[in-house]
């Protein structure tokens, strides 16, 4: 029979620790799954590699892995499958399948309503009630919830606060609301609202103020949560603290759903599923897969695991984290901007900036942007100004790093593309060498959107069939230069010069000394999408003249060929 791998998260409370191995005791002792064993991620022991050893040692080669969490957000749709994916390098041949969350499931809310039940049914209010550990901690015997059902009249009074963990995954939390709706269909609360102790909004008092404000006089806490932890006892702490407050409100908090029958017949079931191939997974608003608004920088994220104390893979310094409040981990996001105008960056770029925590912007980069950005959100300018104030590369690459580390969501906001003479390669390097996620999002290059705002393509049929974009910061015949000008000169087709203001009447001297016509039609573009955009056309042998008597200032684009000649609808000036 196919072994059983129950994944927890991992646990600060040993009660948590306690009740997570009762469970997969109680699921052994049925007899039904074969070979059961359970370990974490993180924070707690067994970890995951001792779990999955323990069965590869009695023979197991394939497995059911199933993740002991209530919605699918980051760990179980990346962390655990990330852990197994380790533990089959360290087993050849091995093959698991992986089983899907547990909630929502109808077997969750009859628990959680007996819970609900078993809290109206106590003396107990929050702001005399058990300590948080104990309370949150405790989790009724099945005799003992089953004599706690209240007549209608009695939940008619009562409003419920069902509390999630919160994620930083949309899908996540849009489960725990469509649990609060279930819970409420057809057993007569007056109803129920979602809320969240971290990560995610409302929060605890949030939601208990608003019940308030809707005239609710009883209210029952009930934690969407499984077993004890630091989350649950805040939960316990934040609803007393509230209580406290409003001495003419009955607020109580219901136990967790605990070690129970009806947990292990759950995870039962999921075993079922994998085995059977039936995991009807949702993945219509999975984050990982399709953009949602302000969660850009989770699509196509890598899955990494989670490196456990007890795991000599080695030690990261997750262990080092308060677990009571956001446990994502930051990472850059190099995004181009594009030419200047606000509008022309890509769809997935402004999802990425509307979620970003940290802007490091470019000068060129869409300014407009950062107006619309949130109150909280930390803007370090990373300003290039040609002979002017300049931050250092290796600052910049730094202040990605360290911001990623400190688990932010960074995006390096640059003009144009980044790997159009951008240096965004050079950061994604330095993110990947110190281990931060990076991506990259390619925006639209001014060598491109610069003459088509003024009505030049750099293609044409029958008139250019090729163009070169070159950087003109250096002047031909500079050591460091690695443009062939030469060739450049026998080319026939467009010839797009980026940062060439101070370079271009050395360039075109050497692209005529090498044969290209001096009568080449050439475009200075300034400013391009923006209100004071301007265009200069010239002859090739004019065009340093031009360039200097019209004050050509950066951000200037130089575009050379016979597209120029072109007729065009576009502004000229």
């Amino acid at each position: 029979m196919t072994g059983l791998v129950i994944v927890g998260h991992g646990t600060r409370s040993a009660a948590g620790v306690d009740q997570f191995a009762a469970l997969v005791e109680r699921v052994r002792r049925r007899g039904d799954v074969g070979d059961v064993e359970g370990g974490f991620i993180e924070l707690s022991r067994p970890p995951l590699t001792d779990a999955v050893g323990a069965l590869v040692a009695h023979g197991h080669r394939a497995l059911v892995a199933l993740p002991l969490v209530l919605t699918a957000a980051g760990h179980g749709k990346g962390d655990i499958p990330a852990a197994m994916a380790r533990e089959q390098e360290r087993h050849p041949g091995l093959t698991y399948r992986y089983g899907r969350p547990l909630g929502p499931h109808p077997l969750l809310h009859d628990a959680l309503e007996e819970r609900v039940d078993a809290a109206l049914a106590s003396s107990d209010r929050a702001g005399t009630a058990l300590a948080g550990a104990d309370r949150a901690g405790t989790a009724l015997a099945g005799a003992d919830r089953a004599g706690t059902a209240l007549a209608g009249a009695d939940r008619a009074g009562t409003w419920v606060a069902l509390i999630g963990r919160g994620s930083t995954d949309p899908d996540a939390n849009a489960e725990v609301a469509k649990v609060a709706r279930l819970l409420w269909e057809g057993r007569g609360y007056a109803g129920v609202e979602p809320g969240f102790v971290s990560l995610a909004s409302p929060s605890v008092p949030a939601v208990l103020e608003r019940l308030r404000r809707l005239g609710a006089r009883r209210i029952v806490v009930a934690p969407y949560f499984l077993f004890a932890g630091v989350l649950p006892d805040r939960i316990v702490a934040q609803s007393a603290e509230f209580a406290a407050a409003h001495p003419d409100l009955d607020v109580r908090v219901a136990e967790l759903i605990g070690d129970c029958d009806a947990l292990a017949d759950l995870v039962r079931e999921r075993y079922a599923e994998a085995l059977g191939g039936d995991i009807r997974m949702n993945c219509d608003t999975c984050a990982y897969r399709v953009l949602m608004p302000g969660f850009a920088d989770k699509v196509g994220r890598p899955q990494r695991p989670h490196d456990h104390p007890d795991d000599p893979v080695g030690h990261h310094q997750h262990h080092g984290h308060d677990h009571g409040h956001a446990h994502d981990h930051g990472s850059v996001a190099v995004v181009g901007g594009g030419p200047g105008p606000d509008d022309l960056i890509t769809v997935r770029g402004k999802a990425l900036l509307d979620a970003a925590d940290v802007v490091v912007v470019d000068r060129l980069a869409p300014q407009g942007l950062l107006a619309g950005l949130r109150p909280d959100v930390l803007v370090v300018d990373a300003a290039k100004v040609p002979r002017g104030p300049s931050m250092a590369q290796e600052a910049i690459n730094a202040a990605l790093v360290s911001h990623a580390r400190a688990g932010r969501r960074v995006v390096r906001l640059k003009g144009g593309d980044p790997y159009v003479f951008g240096r965004g390669h050079e950061e994604v390097q330095a993110c990947t060498a110190a281990g931060v996620p990076v991506t990259v999002v390619p925006g639209v290059s001014s060598a491109i959107a610069a003459p088509a705002l003024v009505g030049v393509p750099v293609t044409h049929r029958g008139v250019a069939h090729d163009v070169t974009v070159v950087s003109g910061h250096l002047p031909p015949g500079h050591p460091d230069s690695l443009v062939d000008w030469a060739a450049l000169a026998r080319a026939r087709g467009t010839v797009v010069l980026l940062m060439a203001v101070d370079t271009i009447a050395k360039i075109a001297s050497v692209l005529i000394e090498h044969g290209r016509a001096p009568e080449t039609p050439v475009l200075a573009v300034q400013d391009a999408g923006q209100a004071d955009q301007r265009s200069v056309p010239a002859r090739l042998d004019e065009i340093g003249a031009v360039a200097a008597r019209e004050d050509i200032r950066p951000p200037a684009v130089f575009v050379l060929g016979p597209v120029v000649a072109l007729p065009t609808t576009g502004p000229k000036a």
